[in-house]
């Protein structure tokens, strides 16, 4: 059952606010023209970057042996990402020789929705009603219910066990005769599930604990689903043929029991205790995998293991590092399989763009939510008379975004000729001699043309007295 709250805001309250929005506001168009300068120039630098990276890379035919004619070169050479190392997760005492390990943790929880509607009141007064859902769903951190606004919902969550998420990697792994930076192992994204073998006194440990934490929550050291004791349910006299039916079904459904009880048991990877239950790469603190109650975690881990990567960087001795290109612009790469260094390079140019017009819009985003928070007020004055308010406000928010779009454009096309004088003067030129040309070249030949249009519209006077002056 969903839970309201109303509050009801003053006319003063709210015209101080808007008149303190005004900064804020400002605050919002610089850094929207801020940004929309900034991505136009990171746009052409990373571009020219990626130009000159085209022309300076040099394939590497044998990353299994080292070549010193190739020190300090950008390099292009696919290999195998492999290690020796052993990590361990000390906490649940589990480990692998992987490149990297990862433990995720995830909370069953109570969650907390709110959503609000607003409305003007006659008088200027704004009323609002936040409603507010509560759900069960499963969270990367715990949620603390004492701040729920329900009452009802207030101090429903807890956890039977806290356990922080985690990610190890390993410090040495080889590509072919090289060593991956640190950067680059941690773009590695070969995962998989890793195989858990838990000892059975830990898992005892991590039950009891859980049990603990359950008991004390629910006080009772009764599981609540068994707590309220079930009526007895009278048998029912049973003829002999119907007595032995009900016992042959019984029967049977006993042996199925033990059939899915005996794999069950010899399930890979598998250990059940009361309150902790381990499957595949998942260790699970509950009662009832299956069917989750609040305060249930689930814990799985993930490896990394050896696979087939491609790299682009600058050869530094035994490792790699960026390429610097003559602007000051940085790159390496590492992908996953073979791939070509055109397919990187478009892709690094298709991220650019995606990222250009990402950041165009934000900007163009923040210059016109500035302007209305600068100019918001004039509709919050206007608020004693909610109807004539929203009219004006629906004006001031059209105006707004007019001026915001052209501002951006204007924003975007100074950036564009300030990182590309050259070609953008040339624009300016060119731009320049068709406004020239259709403005006075245009003129003059209006101006022809309408002396050629009077002097046909004054020629066939004179004609017809020609005519006439030939038939006396």
């Amino acid at each position: 059952m969903a839970y309201t709250e109303t509050k009801t805001t003053s006319y003063g309250s709210r015209v101080k606010s808007s008149c303190g929005g005004i900064g804020f506001g400002i605050l919002l168009f610089i850094a929207g023209t801020a940004l929309l300068w900034w991505n136009e120039g990171r746009t052409v630098r990373t571009g020219d970057m990626l130009d000159e990276v085209r022309g300076a890379y040099v394939e590497m035919e044998n990353p299994n042996k080292k070549d010193a004619s190739l020190e300090g070169e950008l390099v292009h050479a696919t290999a195998m990402a492999q290690t020796e190392d052993s990590l361990t997760d000390t906490q649940f005492g589990i480990g692998a020789k992987a490149i990297s390990i990862s433990r995720h943790v995830e909370y069953y929880q109570w969650v907390e929705e709110e959503h609000s509607e607003s409305k003007d009141k006659l008088g200027g007064k704004q009323e609002t009603v936040t409603t507010y859902t509560y759900t069960r769903a499963w969270v990367s951190t715990p949620c603390e219910s004492a701040d729920f606004k329900d009452p009802a919902y207030q101090n429903k969550n807890f956890v039977l066990t806290t356990v922080e998420p985690s990610d190890q990697y390993a410090d040495n792994v080889c590509f072919g005769a090289y060593q991956l930076t640190s950067s680059q192992i941690q773009r590695i994204s070969s995962e998989q599930d890793m195989d858990l073998a838990i000892a059975e006194d830990l898992l005892r440990q991590f039950d009891q604990s859980a049990k603990s934490a359950y008991q004390r929550f629910h006080g009772t050291n009764t599981p609540a689903a068994d707590a309220a004791p079930q009526p007895a349910t009278p048998s029912a006299v049973l003829p002999d043929s119907a007595k032995t039916m009900a016992d042959s079904l019984q029967a049977a459904n006993d042996s199925i029991k033990a059939v899915t009880d005996s794999l069950m048991a010899k399930a890979e990877n598998k250990k059940d205790l009361e309150y902790v239950h381990q499957a595949g790469n998942m260790l699970y603190f509950g009662r009832v995998p299956g069917s989750p109650e609040v305060g249930d975690v689930r814990v799985t881990f993930k490896k990394v293991v050896p696979a087939k990567v491609t790299v682009m960087a600058v050869v530094d001795g035994n490792s790699f590092k960026s390429y610097k290109a003559k602007n000051g612009t940085t790159f390496q790469s590492l992908t996953m399989g073979k791939k070509s260094a055109d397919e990187i390079l478009e892709s690094a140019e298709s991220s650019n763009n995606f990222m250009k017009w990402l950041l165009r819009l934000l900007g163009v985003f923040l210059v016109i939510t500035g302007l209305k928070g600068v100019f918001g007020f004039i509709e919050t004055i206007l608020k004693v008379v909610p109807f004539v308010a929203n009219i004006v406000g629906w004006g001031v928010g059209v105006v707004c975004t007019i001026i915001g779009v052209v501002w951006s454009l204007i924003v975007i096309a100074v950036a564009w000729i300030f990182y590309r004088p050259l070609l953008g003067i040339s624009l300016l030129v060119i731009a320049g001699l068709l406004v020239w040309l259709f403005a006075f070249k245009g003129k003059d030949k209006l101006k022809a043309l309408a002396n050629k249009n009077d002097a046909a519209t004054q020629a066939p006077p004179a004609a017809q007295q020609s005519n006439s002056t030939t038939v006396k």
